[in-house]
């Protein structure tokens, strides 16, 4: 009969994640997870599987973490449109600009693997339909609500942001200072989705 785990599994996936999002999916060592973890290879291994399903179930949670996040906050705000402003411009929010350099698990992680990874891949099309459909349904909203034109089709413009919101991902993580991002964040949403 199995053990039961000694460990916190939650908080060992918190670590792990935080491992990987630093350095990145091939700059994590085994060495670096038993660190961040606490865990000898046994245990890890045990528990996880390997360093790729490791990696791909922390992802994962990354992933359904953000999109609960989106809706959340779609459900609890005032207007539509803080919604989508919130997604594009929050990142670069930050003070010290950390979040801005540190950039989107998921988004580095596509950019590093998803050539060589077709479960890597997979998992960014899914993260990034729901999120389109979460954005979707807020621009249908401040259409509604007024604060953007009609004339709009929400998916097409939905997927719009989000590629905007990637590419200032992007250059937020080769160092692009913050509040110059705000500027281009702000001249994106202005572009994209145009007052009613």
């Amino acid at each position: 009969m199995p053990r039961p785990r000694q460990f916190d599994e939650e908080r060992v996936l918190s670590a792990v994640q935080t491992a990987f999002w630093d350095k990145g999916y091939a700059g994590t060592s085994l060495d670096d997870l038993m660190t961040a973890s606490g865990l000898g290879k046994g245990s890890l291994y045990g528990a996880f599987g390997d360093k790729q399903r490791l990696f791909l179930r922390v992802l994962r949670e990354y992933d359904e973490a953000n999109d609960r996040m989106l809706r959340e906050w779609l459900d609890k705000a005032d207007r539509g449109i803080d919604v989508v402003r919130a997604f594009v411009s929050g990142p670069f929010r930050d003070p010290g600009g950390e979040q801005a350099r540190r950039g989107c698990l998921l988004a580095n992680t596509a950019m590093e693997l998803s050539a060589s990874t077709a479960e890597v891949a997979a998992e960014a099309r899914r993260s990034y339909t729901a999120t389109s459909a979460v954005l979707a349904d807020a621009i249908r909203r401040a259409q509604r609500e007024g604060d953007a034109a009609a004339r709009l089709d929400p998916e097409v413009t939905a997927q719009a942001v989000l590629a905007g919101q990637l590419g200032l991902v992007v250059l937020g993580r080769i160092g692009q200072d913050p509040a110059a991002l705000e500027v281009i964040a702000e001249a994106l949403l202005t572009g994209l989705l145009p007052a009613a």
